[in-house]
């Protein structure tokens, strides 16, 4: 007894939970040495310390089975007046014949009982501690995976959701976020992260008592881990600044979590229910020109920045960008002052293309018109100084025909 007590204690399960395993692990070893059909059962004695074994039988008028019934003539004749039909009678059997198979599979039984009790435990203990941050210390590595432990519970970190700027080593304490809790895995039931925003968000939680008491609300957190975070954070008060509160005096409080993190950058922008200046503010540290919906339904805007702050908007690989549109929701569009003027220069000229093509014809018409006056009144003032040149093979002709002809001629080109 005291041995089950001292395991229960070392697992943390109940004691009665091992003794069923026991009383069970006997069963099993039993059936298989004695190989019957009798109705068998096992009771721990705790006074002794071990495991009766008991073949009940039921108390029938007229025996169909041998094995698990007696008749109420063969009971009374046992156990006298006393017994009556419907009743179960217990005949004790040896239990020190079993053998070492039998024990061997008595042992597998408890083995396996306790370990099912003891994930069990596990599971309704961190089940509902799923997203809360914990203490764990690096254990050993498998496959890339880091095996923690929390207190006396052993927990998977897995690759994937390791840092890829960290590196750990056996013995090392280290904060993590609980993601799940797994109850029919062969391994370490608890799943950690060192990923998830979630752990942003609590680390937040336990360096700013503003949005632990609940005066900072923190709207939206995304992360790159390793790279880069951006937290939207917003005050209940007036006088209250939200990302003040979350920098602290000359940045101490998010710089206790940026080394927590191990140097990952962390944007706090202040949210706003007016999805411009949201998406504006989550830019930063880019200063933004000004901000279009394009599309309303499919939350598309198109934001237009400096030429010298493109990239920076952009940030390395779009990182900054990438960013500010999963934490605002909106896909962003950024374009410079010299693409958007470029963009609407080509939008203007297609326009002027197409009124230019029909104004064209119009033009040179009334060019033509111009020069066919100003050959008319030339060859009018000539007629009336009389310099008219003489015309070649033409008979003379009365006076006033000489100024009929260049009128004509006039005509002529003017059609």
């Amino acid at each position: 007894m005291q041995t089950i007590e001292a395991l229960a204690k070392e697992k943390g399960i109940e004691a009665d939970t091992i003794i069923t395993a026991i009383e069970d692990a006997v069963l099993t070893a039993s059936r298989k040495y004695y190989k019957t059909n009798e109705n068998l059962k096992t009771r721990f004695n705790q006074e002794t310390g071990q495991v009766d074994l008991f073949a009940t039988k039921h108390i029938v008028q007229e025996v169909a089975d041998p094995a698990t019934e007696i008749s109420l003539k063969e009971a009374q004749e046992l156990y006298g007046e006393e017994a009556e039909v419907d009743m179960e009678i217990e005949f004790p059997k040896r239990t020190d014949v079993l053998g070492r198979i039998a024990a061997q599979t008595a042992k597998q039984v408890i083995f396996q009982k306790v370990r099912e009790a003891e994930r069990e435990n596990i599971f309704a203990e961190y089940n509902d501690r799923v997203g809360e941050v914990i203490n764990s210390t690096v254990k050993r590595f498998e496959n890339g995976d880091l095996i923690v432990e929390i207190g006396r519970v052993e927990a998977v970190l897995p690759r994937k959701e390791q840092s890829r700027a960290e590196s750990y080593t056996p013995g090392e304490r280290i904060r993590a976020v609980i993601k799940g809790v797994n109850r029919s895995a062969k391994g370490p039931q608890i799943l950690l992260s060192r990923t998830d925003p979630a752990l942003l968000i609590k680390l937040f939680e336990q360096e700013v008592p503003e949005i632990y008491d609940g005066t900072v609300m923190i709207r939206g957190a995304v992360r790159e881990a390793g790279d880069r975070a951006k937290v939207a954070v917003y005050s209940r008060e007036r006088d209250v600044d939200p990302v003040g509160a979350c920098v602290g005096m000359k940045g101490t409080r998010v710089q206790a979590i940026i080394r927590e993190l191990r140097g990952e950058k962390i944007d706090i922008v202040e949210w706003s229910d007016d999805p411009v200046l949201f998406v504006t503010n989550a830019l930063s540290p880019a200063k933004v020109q000004r901000v279009t919906i394009v599309d309303d339904g499919e939350r598309v805007m198109e934001v237009v920045v400096e030429d010298k702050q493109l990239s920076l908007a952009i940030g390395k690989k779009g990182q900054n960008v990438r960013l500010a549109a999963k934490l605002t929701g909106w896909r962003i569009d950024i374009k410079s002052e010299e693409e958007k003027r470029r963009e609407v220069e080509e939008q203007f000229g297609a326009l002027g293309g197409d009124t230019g093509a029909d104004e064209a014809p119009a033009e040179e018409a009334s060019a033509t018109a111009e020069e066919a006056s100003a050959t008319a009144e030339e060859a009018s003032a000539a007629a009336d100084s009389g310099d008219l040149p003489p015309l070649q093979g033409a008979e003379e002709e009365e006076p006033g025909s000489a100024e009929e002809t260049p009128a004509e001629e006039v005509e002529t080109e003017k059609s």
